[in-house]
């Protein structure tokens, strides 16, 4: 391999792979995405406080009735 082969070489090695900021951050969210990081876990508080809301309005509801 000639010096000048390698000299390309070890400059290349520096070289970032996104132009801008911004595919880098897409591309960062896009692998986190993938490795499932921004997944929510799911969540019965709002069925829960919907029920109890019901059970309310119902029993008022019948109360006056």
């Amino acid at each position: 391999m000639s010096l000048e082969a390698q000299a390309a070489s070890a400059r290349g090695g520096f070289a970032c792979l996104f132009s801008t900021a911004d595919e880098y951050e897409t591309a960062l969210i896009t692998e986190r995405r993938a490795q499932g990081r921004y997944t929510q876990g799911r969540s019965y508080w709002p069925l829960a406080l919907f029920v109890g809301c019901a059970l309310i309005v119902a029993g008022t509801a019948l109360l006056f009735a």
